[in-house]
């Protein structure tokens, strides 16, 4: 156990009703057969393990781990659940449901990675406070953690295909996510393993910088800005010294110099400078 927790009651029979979920729930997707399974189970020989909760109010009651006993038990319709309640802050609670999901039945990796998120955010946990709570190096956290960068359509099709953890870390490098999802479906149209994967991708990349750089070279470049910046302010002059009043708004940035000229069509006197 990954802290400490404080007075644990004796064991209590508590209606179902009563019992809410994890405000934090790490398992998105029961299997409907295993859930079956245990209901058979629980209706021949009982729940021999208590499901975790925590007290909420003065009725309700938080649960921590045994969502799978308490869906099957609801299944087979039992009322009441036996659970063991915890004093234990909402910290303490929402780390330890995490843990016990990952050691009894793992989680996905997206599941893992949605929970550790929820956790860090209602909790306020550093990556520090993370790794130390859940027993996990940071670097391992933060891999996880990067595997929300996917799309929703990505995590299923990754989830759908069981393709691997080093699958989807490779898969990251690539940030276009149009280009990744057609490298995500040749990979699995060709089956590949990690290290071919990883090769494809490799490739790739290789082949987009070096793209990137041909049209880096192929693009038109102004060696001398100031040219066509005099001659736009000779044709100004021109405009103005035949009494047009034009004005002109320059703007700059990484890309492009940017020239706004406004002529007005009328002349102060009410006079018309253009004609249609």
């Amino acid at each position: 156990m990954l802290f400490s927790i404080g007075r644990v009651n004796r064991i209590s029979q508590i209606p179902i009703v009563q019992i809410r979920p994890n405000s934090i729930r790490q398992r998105k997707n029961y299997a409907v057969e295993q859930i079956r399974e245990l209901a058979q189970s629980i209706r021949r020989c009982g729940i021999l393990e208590p499901v975790l909760v925590r007290k909420i109010t003065s009725a309700d009651y938080e649960l921590i781990a045994g969502e799978r006993r308490l869906r099957a038990a609801a299944m087979c319709g039992k009322k009441k659940i036996p659970c063991i309640v915890l004093d234990c802050s909402v910290k303490q609670a929402a780390v330890y449901s995490l843990s016990e999901n990952m050691q009894r039945c793992p989680l996905t990796p997206f599941e893992e990675a949605e929970s550790i998120s929820a956790l860090s955010k209602k909790c306020g946990l550093t990556r520090s406070e993370l790794s130390s709570e859940l027993g996990k190096r940071s670097a391992a956290i933060a891999r996880r953690l990067s595997l929300l960068r996917f799309t929703g359509e990505e995590k299923e099709i990754i989830s759908k295909y069981r393709l691997t953890d080093r699958h989807a870390e490779a898969l990251l490098k690539i940030n276009d996510i149009v280009l990744r999802r057609t490298v995500l479906s040749e990979i699995i149209a060709q089956s590949m393993n990690v290290s071919r994967s990883e090769e494809y991708i490799s490739e790739v990349l290789k082949n987009q910088k070096k793209e990137h750089m041909r049209r880096q070279k192929s693009r038109p470049v102004i060696k001398d800005i100031k040219i066509p910046e005099n001659t736009i302010k000779k044709a100004l002059d021109a405009i103005r010294s035949s009494g047009i009043e034009a004005s002109s708004c320059r703007k700059e940035n990484d890309q492009f110099v940017e020239y706004t000229v406004r002529i007005p069509k009328y002349s102060p006197s009410g006079e018309k400078t253009l004609s249609a």
